[in-house]
């Protein structure tokens, strides 16, 4: 590197640094007030906060307990899971009824949980095979 690129390297990274410092001396950051103490005013105070990007999946429960699905009809958005917890006397299991429901296929289990993400929408419905007269619902919107 020659003397002149050196020599220019350094001019600009001393504007660099003088820029920097005007900007901290006169209040440049978000404390909400100018360089003298007095707050600043922003164009919206809106109470609402505002949000982008993608929706952050849920987690719904459904206990399984005294022989029933509790709650046993849910609605969740598409991405979202559902997790089983069982908690009975005797053992239950979660299977799917019919085409669209056909990945829904718990463990036989007494106690612990089952979680299942439903990334498509539509209705799906479930029973325990065990005890059929044990049903619930997924709606996924």
């Amino acid at each position: 590197m020659s003397t002149g690129s050196r020599g220019r390297s350094v001019r600009v990274l001393i504007s660099v640094f003088a820029v920097a410092g005007v900007l901290v001396a006169t209040g440049c950051g978000s404390n909400g007030e100018n360089a003298d103490g007095t707050p600043t005013s922003t164009a919206s105070n809106s109470a609402t906060p505002t949000t982008s990007g993608p929706r952050t999946p849920a987690s719904t429960v459904v206990t399984v307990a005294d022989m029933t699905f509790s709650p046993a009809d849910i609605t969740i958005a598409a991405g979202d899971t559902v997790t089983w917890k069982f908690s009975d006397r005797v053992p239950h299991s979660v299977q799917g009824i019919g085409d669209a429901a056909m990945g829904i296929n718990s463990p036989i289990l007494t106690k612990g949980e089952w979680s299942y993400t439903f990334t498509v929408p539509g209705t799906y419905r479930y029973l325990c095979p065990l005890h059929p007269e044990m049903k619930g619902t997924v709606t996924v919107e």
